[in-house]
């Protein structure tokens, strides 16, 4: 790790933009990206993740940005135009340990190098500096005044960057043997899919207690992103046709119904007038559910009334039954997920037809489909 590294990671979290860094230091874009993925190569952190024009920061990010500062001043301190001129920091901890031994040959023999090999490194760093660090004589080697006050701000320094790195190679291990498995979310804990993933967590930990599994919930369209990146390993999907570089298993189908209060619900002799006069809560677009929403309003709405809805999108499931049950709402929601809500909810199954597919998805190759019949075979859906 070299201190611009530090320095331009620093100002990179702190602008929140990559491309803003790189023109204040006249610097191509990827040099000023390269710097920020060393870093959290370094430390086995993700630090940023993209946004449009933008970055927007992780949680680990918020957590660490502190300290990151800290070593970035630091180094800034230490280094004139630090983020032009890096300085490796295991040549600082090297001038250290000159400083401590007393001599460069000492040093050398606790370090296991050769003498001029710490010798150049020395005088390297004293070029970068611009300044002598080492007063050199017949009994060894002391510290100038520029050198002592140096020596204060690596001390720090290493403090720092001990408590940065000191869990990276546990991160690393543990993101390396830790299968990812993305999952649409849940529409409740009584859901046939919420207790699916409860059951696979618990068999995951009696079966691989050494090998993590990392279960993360969101949008069809944010789980196929994140297959493509290989941010997932496998996901469970609400789309009605995988694409096709992807194998796929059924693991179930969740019959759909027409939710609203008994009242709203009371002319269903007149469903296409119903869905036409009164505002319908859905998921967005990113969502399969919607997707099956979509086919059952096309299917049994004219172009006329169609074009009358008044959708409103809201990925939350528990925000879309309170929009039901208390403000006039209805919706198009899996069975299952309002099967046991208050009495005065009520529905109106759609058929076989307009059920929606759940299914375990994982990329085609030898990998994907080792992990994908592992899961399965925990879920006992061989």
């Amino acid at each position: 790790m070299d201190s611009a590294t530090l320095v331009i990671a620093h100002r990179v979290l702190t602008a929140r933009s990559i491309r803003a860094v790189a023109r204040d230091l006249k610097r191509a874009p990827a040099s000023v990206a390269a710097a920020m993925s060393r870093l959290e190569a370094e430390i086995s952190v993700t630090l940023a993740e993209r946004a449009g024009a933008g970055l927007v920061l992780t949680l680990e990010a918020e957590r660490l940005g502190p300290e990151i500062a800290r070593a970035a001043a630091i180094v800034e301190a230490i280094v004139p135009d630090a983020a032009q001129r890096g300085i490796n920091l295991e040549a600082l901890w090297r001038f250290a340990e000159v400083a401590s031994a007393g001599s460069v040959r000492r040093a050398a023999q606790r370090l296991g190098l050769g003498q001029p090999q710490l010798t150049r490194q020395i005088a390297a760093l004293e070029s970068l500096v611009g300044a002598p660090l080492l007063e050199r004589g017949t009994a060894g080697s002391r510290p100038t005044a520029r050198g002592e006050a140096m020596l204060d701000r690596i001390q720090d320094l290493a403090g720092i960057w001990s408590d940065l790195a000191r869990t990276a190679p546990d991160r690393f291990r543990k993101h390396a043997a830790t299968t990812r498995l993305g999952s649409v979310i849940p529409l409740g804990y009584e859901s046939e899919l919420a207790r699916m993933l409860a059951a696979l967590t618990a068999r995951w930990l009696k079966a691989r207690p050494r090998q993590p599994l990392f279960i993360s919930s969101t949008t069809a369209e944010e789980l196929l992103a994140g297959l493509k990146s290989g941010r997932f390993d496998a996901a469970i999907l609400d789309v009605e046709t995988p694409p096709p570089e992807y194998e796929a298993h059924l693991l179930y189908r969740s019959p759909l119904a027409l939710v609203g209060t008994r009242q709203s619900l009371a002319a269903v002799g007149d469903v296409p007038a119903l869905l036409a006069g009164m505002p319908i809560a859905v998921p967005s677009l990113r969502s399969g559910l919607r997707q099956a929403a979509m086919r059952y309003l096309d299917a049994t709405l004219d172009e006329l009334r169609r074009e009358k809805l008044t959708l409103i999108e809201i990925d939350s499931i528990p925000v879309i039954v309170n929009l039901v049950l208390h403000h006039g709402f209805i919706s198009v929601l899996p069975e299952a997920s309002v099967g046991n809500i208050r009495g005065d909810l009520a529905r109106l199954p759609l058929g076989e037809e307009h059920a929606l597919s759940i299914r375990l998805v994982w990329p085609k190759g030898n990998g994907g489909r080792s992990v994908g019949e592992m899961v399965l075979g925990l879920m006992g859906r061989e």
